[in-house]
C-alpha cells in the first residue's frame, strides 16, 4: 500500500514505481544480476501476501514487473505487453441474468433485444449466446437492473477490439489491431498488463555521456508536466531532472509552436486535414480508415519537431523524451522519425528515477523552462491543437479552418465515419487518443480534471502569446544548417 501521502492514483502505479526505484538504483550500483531473486523479497518481504492468495505468486509476478523495468520481451515490437502470472482471469461473460431477476410480466428485456436471444424460461429471463451481440440494451431495458453486460476491464478500455482471452483464458493483445494507446494498462485492477520501460538504456545514454563532456543529452519534457507537479514547482522539477544528468530541459511545446506553424500552412493546401501529434490517433487512423490516411498532417509531431531543431545546432545531440504517453514508446521507432529521438520516458518512470538516485525536487532551486508559447503549451489538453491551428491560421491569413475536437477514441471513429461518407461539416480533425488529452495519458502519476487546470494556468503564464518567436528560431536554425552544409 502507499504511504499515506500518496503520490499516484492507483495502489497499482506504486508496485510499478517501487520496482522501477529497485532497478534503476541496482543498474547504478552494478548489482543487477541479483535483481530477480532480491527485488520480490524486498518488495513483497512475506510471509504473508498482501494482494495475492500466496507470497510465492507475489514474487512470481514481481519477477515479470521485473522484467518489464528491464524492456520486456525485445522481439515484441509493441511497447505494451500482457503479464500472464499477473493475469487473474477476470470474468468477461457477456450479458449475465443475475438472480435478481424477478420474472416479471413486462418481458422488457426480450422486447429490447434486437437478435431475438432473450427467452423467458419458469419465469426466468434466459441468454441465448450464440445470438446475443452484447449490446447491452436488455440491461437497459430491465426495471430491476438484474441483466448486466460483464466485460474485463481491459477489453471494456480498449476502443479497437485489440483484446481477446486465450483457452487459458488470460488476456491477449493482437498487435494489427493495437494502437498502444495504454489504456488497457491503466485500467487492469491487477496491473497485469503494462508498458516495457527503457529506462536501462536511458541510464546507458546518460553515462555514456561523461557528464555531457561526450554529448549532451536532452531531456525533452511535455507539458502535460505541469499536473504531474503536485509537491514542487515545475521550476523545481526542471533543475530535478538535470540533477539525473541531463544537458538541458526543454519543452515539447516549443515543437508544437512548430507544428501548429506546419499544419496551418498544410491545411491550407489540403483544404481538409487530421492532426498528427497523437501517435495512437495516427495508428487508429492507418488501421481502420486506410482510406483517410492520405489527410493525416505530414507534419512532425512536437516531440520530433523539437529534436530536430536542437540537432541542427547540436548534430552530436541524443535525446530522451519525457511524457505521459505509451504510444511515444513505438513513435520513436518509426522509420519517419529518422532515429533522432533516442529513448522514451514516462512521468511514472522519472518519478522513480528520481527517488532512486535521491534527488528531491521539493528541495530543488528553480530552474528556467520558458522557450514556448502559450500555444504549444496548451497542446496537452483535448481541444489546445484545434484552438491553435485556429488562431495561427487567421494570424497567417488563412480563412476557413472548421476544427472538430475529438475527445477520446469513440469521438474519433465517430468524426471519422462522417468524414469517411463525406457527411462532415468541419475541415480540421484533432485527434487524441487518451480522454481528455495527454493530460490522461495512461503512464501519468495522476488522472484527472485539476490537470486541465493546470496546463491552462501552464500556457497562460507563458512568456510568448504568440508563435512568432519559434518560428523565427525555426527559421533560423534552417539557415544554419544550409550554412554548415555549405561550409562541409
Amino acid at each position: 500500500m502507499q504511504p499515506t501521502n500518496r503520490i499516484f492514483d492507483t495502489d497499482v502505479q506504486y508496485i510499478k514505481y517501487q520496482v522501477l526505484k529497485e532497478v534503476i538504483r541496482r543498474a547504478y550500483e552494478g548489482c543487477l544480476e541479483d535483481a530477480y531473486i532480491d527485488i520480490p523479497k524486498i518488495i513483497a518481504p512475506g510471509p504473508k501476501p498482501t494482494v495475492r492468495c500466496c507470497i510465492y505468486k507475489e514474487r512470481a509476478i514481481m519477477q515479470d514487473r521485473i522484467k518489464m523495468a528491464m524492456g520486456g520481451h525485445k522481439d515484441n515490437p509493441n511497447p505494451i505487453e500482457v503479464m500472464y502470472t499477473a493475469c487473474d482471469e477476470c470474468p468477461a461473460d457477456g450479458i449475465y441474468v443475475t438472480p435478481a431477476c424477478r420474472g416479471c410480466m413486462l418481458h422488457a428485456c426480450k422486447d429490447a433485444c434486437p437478435k431475438d436471444a432473450i427467452t423467458i424460461v419458469n419465469h426466468h429471463a434466459v441468454v441465448d449466446k450464440s445470438k446475443c451481440i452484447e449490446c447491452g440494451k436488455c440491461a437497459k431495458a430491465c426495471p430491476y437492473t438484474a441483466i448486466i453486460l460483464q466485460k474485463r476491464p481491459c477489453m471494456q478500455a480498449c476502443k479497437v477490439k485489440a483484446i481477446s482471452i486465450n483457452e487459458d483464458r488470460k488476456a491477449v493483445i493482437n498487435n494489427d489491431k493495437c494502437i498502444s494507446c495504454g489504456a488497457c494498462a491503466y485500467k487492469c485492477p491487477f496491473g497485469a498488463i503494462a508498458d516495457k520501460s527503457l529506462i536501462l538504456d536511458i541510464i546507458d545514454i546518460l553515462k555514456k555521456s561523461e557528464n555531457n563532456t561526450k554529448y549532451h543529452v536532452y531531456a525533452i519534457v511535455a507539458p502535460a508536466i505541469v499536473g504531474q507537479c503536485r509537491s514542487a514547482r515545475i521550476e523545481q522539477v526542471v533543475t530535478a531532472i538535470k540533477k539525473l544528468g541531463f544537458h538541458s530541459v526543454v519543452e515539447a511545446a516549443l515543437g508544437a509552436d512548430i507544428t501548429l506553424y506546419h499544419e496551418a500552412k498544410e491545411w491550407e493546401e489540403k483544404k481538409i486535414m487530421t492532426t498528427s501529434c497523437c501517435p495512437s490517433f495516427v495508428a487508429f487512423v492507418e488501421k481502420n480508415f486506410p482510406e483517410l490516411t492520405k489527410y493525416i498532417s505530414s507534419s512532425p509531431s512536437p516531440m520530433i519537431e523539437t529534436a530536430k531543431l536542437i540537432r541542427r545546432s547540436d548534430p552530436t545531440a541524443k535525446f530522451v523524451f519525457i511524457g505521459p504517453c505509451a504510444s511515444k514508446k513505438f513513435e520513436y521507432k518509426l522509420d519517419k522519425t529518422q532515429g533522432i529521438i533516442d529513448s522514451v520516458m514516462s512521468f511514472e518512470e522519472l518519478q522513480a528515477f528520481l527517488d532512486a538516485r535521491g534527488i528531491d525536487d521539493t528541495q530543488c532551486e528553480d530552474g528556467e523552462l520558458d522557450n514556448a508559447s502559450f500555444y504549444g503549451r496548451i497542446f496537452a489538453k483535448s481541444g489546445g491543437i484545434a484552438q491553435g491551428v485556429v488562431d495561427v491560421a487567421q494570424s497567417l491569413g488563412v480563412e476557413g479552418v472548421k476544427p472538430c475536437q475529438m475527445n477520446g477514441i469513440d469521438e474519433c471513429r465517430a468524426a471519422l465515419l462522417r468524414l469517411k461518407v463525406n457527411r462532415a461539416t468541419e475541415n480540421f480533425f484533432e485527434g487524441m487518443a487518451c480522454d481528455g488529452g495527454c493530460i490522461n495519458g495512461p503512464l501519468s502519476i495522476t488522472h484527472g480534471p485539476r490537470n486541465a487546470a493546470d496546463v491552462d494556468k501552464y500556457g497562460n503564464a507563458a512568456k510568448e502569446k504568440t508563435i512568432d518567436n519559434s518560428v523565427k528560431l525555426y527559421e533560423m536554425s534552417l539557415e544554419m544548417e544550409k550554412r554548415n552544409k555549405k561550409q562541409e
